[in-house]
């Protein structure tokens, strides 16, 4: 059984993380939204708060370890919104190759081809006149 004393430290310790983790949590949310509507300025803008949001929590998350630990409860929700970090970074690097495809397509290279082909050897014209790697 836990003395209260322990008690109010541990209480005191979820009450101190409590901000900084809703602030990473409503962080997510705002980005999510403003990806979900293609809104260029304020993903920007979601994104610089989110970080700042961030690097206050994790200051005090580090703090709280090195002064008896993270609550079991703190620490799941830190590591759901780590999750939900992590699957925006997938979103955002699956619409970023995407776009790099579809610019690709339709802005082709304006370098002219190279000497070598894919292989390190040198294109070949056929006998009808086409390129034969």
């Amino acid at each position: 059984m836990m003395n209260h004393a322990v008690e109010l430290q541990a209480l005191q310790r979820i009450a101190d993380l409590e901000g900084p983790l809703a602030a990473v949590e409503r962080g997510l949310a705002a980005l999510g939204a403003s990806l979900s509507e293609h809104d260029g300025a304020a993903v920007e803008q979601r994104a610089s708060e989110l970080h700042a949001a961030l690097a206050s929590a994790v200051e005090h998350f580090a703090r709280a370890a090195r002064e008896g630990g993270v609550p079991p409860q703190m620490r799941r929700r830190l590591a759901l919104a780590s999750r939900r970090v992590a699957a925006q970074r997938e979103v955002l690097a699956r619409a970023t190759a995407s776009l790099d495809r579809a610019i690709d397509v339709l802005l082709p290279s304006a370098l002219p081809p190279s000497v070598y082909g894919p292989g390190g050897s040198t294109p070949r014209r056929s006998l009808s006149g086409s390129l034969q790697a």
